[in-house]
């Protein structure tokens, strides 16, 4: 790690603790220091967060004035923003509990409400789990004439529709499974019976919308992770959450996941969020779900770095359509070192991706699909 990255986490764990011990040691930065940070924290999708660890430091600690003004006008925005996700997560948990439906919103605005302050997260979109199945779920949204990406949608995914021209502008994402899962099949199959169980237990929360319990959360919130750090990639923002998450897990509930990970083919992955948690965040062990794998986890962190939030500022994604599959098929042959299983079922989807997807390919006449819904 770099200086200025080690810079990063320390202001991260400020951000993130209630005692003052990590401001006493932070150093003095200059203005090349602090746009460093501030291009960090804009990458990994952690603006807020960040601007909150500057808020409990001294004046003489603290950015240039100018940058430091620009940094609390976005540090307000995301505020602004949080207020909105919670305003429409509540509206469209009342829409659909009056046709009988049970809810819960996945991630984000669940997420948001267990951080020191929730409204310094930086949201995203709105996920929202509704019962009745994909069929069920399909039908009462063109019975209430809500309109969902119907071209990629069902073709695309196998757990949620792309909500169009969102309130407010929001993007909303109607999940008819309460996760995408993992790729290995037979794992997937025994973590998706776990998680429909547990969202079940989904209970209301003050801001309005219902939250699924604890054990839910560390389960499906880590195949989250693992998903995409196979697929484009995976930021600091996720695992900030995972962080903050398992501070506000008891010893029953670690207890309860720990013991499950292997039979849901999490148990790699996780031991590599351990290290980088413990490393980063500065994490107890106590807290820590299973031992912690630092061969994996310096891996993870520094696809992490290089990628930025989900990815989007890796390499690989900022190449050219032939260069990109060519480096992401190269990845994916390095991660059967990782995980040998996950890499191989990785590599079958794919194959079986690219044959599904011609005829739609051939029909909107375009060779890749990225970037169709923006």
């Amino acid at each position: 790690m770099t200086s200025i990255q080690e810079k990063f986490f320390a202001l991260l764990r400020i951000a993130l603790s209630s005692s003052d011990e990590g401001l006493s040691v932070f150093p003095v930065c200059g203005e090349e220091d602090w746009l460093e940070l501030q291009d960090i924290a804009t990458k990994q999708g952690l603006l807020g967060v960040a601007f909150a660890g500057i808020s409990r430091m001294p004046a003489e600690k603290r950015p240039p004035l100018g940058l430091l003004h620009q940094w609390a006008g976005e540090a307000e925005l995301i505020r602004g923003h949080n207020a909105l996700l919670n305003r429409e997560a509540a509206r469209l948990t009342d829409v659909f509990v009056a046709q009988g439906r049970k809810t819960a919103i996945l991630k984000g605005p669940a997420n948001a409400r267990l951080y020191p302050d929730p409204y310094n997260r930086q949201g995203g979109d709105i996920d929202i789990w509704v019962s009745g199945g994909r069929e069920s779920v399909v039908r009462m949204l063109d019975d209430f004439g809500m309109p969902y990406d119907k071209e990629l949608g069902l073709f695309e995914s196998g757990h949620h529709l792309h909500l169009k021209n969102g309130s407010h502008g929001l993007d909303v994402e109607i999940h008819f499974k309460p996760s995408s899962g993992i790729i290995n099949p037979f794992a997937n199959r025994r973590l998706q019976c776990y998680l429909d169980g547990e969202i079940a237990k989904s209970v209301l929360a003050p801001e309005g919308f219902y939250v699924p319990p604890t054990t839910f959360a560390l389960v499906m919130q880590l195949a989250h992770i693992q998903r995409h750090f196979w697929g484009r990639g995976i930021g600091l923002r996720q695992l900030t959450d995972y962080f903050v998450l398992l501070l506000h897990s008891t010893q029953e509930e670690r207890g309860e996941v720990a013991v499950r990970l292997g039979r849901l083919g999490l148990a790699r992955t996780c031991g590599a969020l351990m290290w980088l948690l413990g490393h980063v965040f500065g994490l107890d062990s106590s807290r820590m779900l299973c031992k912690p794998d630092k061969w994996r986890g310096k891996w993870m962190l520094n696809d992490v770095i290089s990628g930025g939030n989900f990815g989007f500022h890796s390499a690989r994604e900022q190449s050219r359509l032939l260069l990109r599959r060519i480096r992401k098929r190269w990845r994916s042959i390095q991660l059967f070192a990782f995980d040998p299983l996950e890499a191989f079922w990785n590599e079958f989807y794919y194959c079986i991706w690219i044959f599904r997807s011609l005829p739609l390919r051939i029909k909107l006449r375009r060779l890749s699909l990225k970037g169709l819904r923006r």
